[in-house]
């Protein structure tokens, strides 16, 4: 596998360059996927004098159309790894958020996703092998999330997806993997596009990435890279979901900058 290529969505900064940088050091060749070519050109040439081959492809996978040719781009190339990291968030009431960002959202975020999971999928069963990890989030393995709305729905969109379709393929008998990385707060770019100042200390993307590939080589289906947000994850099922979408709604009211509630 580790002359294979790991195609990572996303790549262009936090987890996604975090995921490119530790992959290239196990070996494997890269396909830099993201909207800004500058930053995956740089990140691209760092890793070549590291003597890893990257190959950069620039696409705003919000566009239906750049799925379908970026899979069309990496056809001829042995994939074994395909790192669906490309997305955002957005904080504020769902009443004044902007509707035209939260439909970016859900095409990046879901379609985006959707679409790249189920193509590679049927590659990889072709192949007989390969690994697919979709980047959730641990908003997905709650109910709701008041004052983040859309981007929690949209991370249960993905944690959903996933864990059906690993129970679907493991049913089958296939050797192909998919998993659902579900961190809470990570040291990234996410808290100023999304508006957003986390309530929890966030981990760093390397230790996140470190984590996610050692639990994706297990197998593990749903990653969840710290004890705390194992422990709120799990002890939510125990809680009535009223309760827990108020509890929610209170911790992201702490999210919400000053400016945007004066």
């Amino acid at each position: 596998m580790k002359k294979s290529y790991a195609v990572i969505t996303g790549a262009s900064s936090g987890i996604g360059m975090a995921f490119a940088r530790q992959l290239a050091a196990e070996g494997y060749r890269l396909v830099l996927v993201a909207r800004r070519e500058d930053r995956l050109q740089e990140l691209a040439q760092e890793l070549q004098k590291k003597g890893t081959e990257s190959i950069v492809i620039s696409a705003d996978l919000s566009q239906k159309e750049a799925c379908y040719h970026l899979m069309q781009q990496i056809e001829k190339l042995p994939v074994g790894i395909l790192i669906n990291d490309a997305g955002f968030g957005d904080c504020g009431s769902f009443l004044e958020t902007d509707a035209d960002k939260e439909m970016q959202m859900i095409d990046v975020n879901v379609k985006a996703m959707h679409l790249l999971m189920k193509l590679m999928l049927r590659r990889m069963e072709k192949q007989e092998g390969g690994y697919i990890l979709n980047v959730a989030s641990s908003a997905g393995l709650l109910p709701a999330g008041p004052y983040m709305a859309a981007y929690y729905a949209t991370k249960a969109y993905i944690a959903s997806l996933t864990r059906a379709v690993a129970l679907e393929l493991k049913q089958r008998g296939s050797r192909v993997y998919v998993g659902a990385l579900c961190p809470g707060p990570v040291n990234t770019e996410f808290n100023a596009v999304a508006n957003v100042e986390f309530a929890l200390a966030g981990i760093t993307p390397e230790y996140c990435v470190r984590y996610a590939l050692k639990q994706m080589k297990r197998r593990k289906v749903v990653i969840v890279p710290t004890l705390t947000l194992k422990a709120v994850t799990t002890c939510g099922r125990f809680i009535p979901q009223k309760v827990l979408i108020a509890i929610t709604a209170h911790q992201q009211k702490k999210k919400l900058r000053a400016e945007d509630i004066s």
